[in-house]
């Protein structure tokens, strides 16, 4: 799933994660950037609750995550760009 718009609140990701939680079940742990909206106080709140620990990249490491910098990498090359 793919969510695309110019913001996203903390209200929003919880609302996609928990989406996801239910088609999925609930993970161990989360991995993701350091983006405003994935270290926002709300989502490590919810995600404690739900005993998910959070493994965040380290800043300016893209070498940490192939598969989201590749992503992006086509993204913003094939659509992005287009603009």
């Amino acid at each position: 799933m793919l969510d695309v718009g110019r913001s996203m609140t903390s209200e929003d990701v919880i609302n996609r994660l928990a989406e996801l939680f239910a088609m999925y079940g609930v993970p161990e742990c989360i991995r993701s950037d350091n983006g405003p909206e994935f270290v926002a106080k709300a989502i490590q709140i919810w995600l404690s609750l739900l005993e998910i620990k959070t493994l965040y990249l380290a800043p300016a490491s893209p070498w940490q995550n192939g598969y989201a910098e590749s992503f992006h990498s086509h993204l913003r090359e094939e659509l992005l760009n287009m603009e």
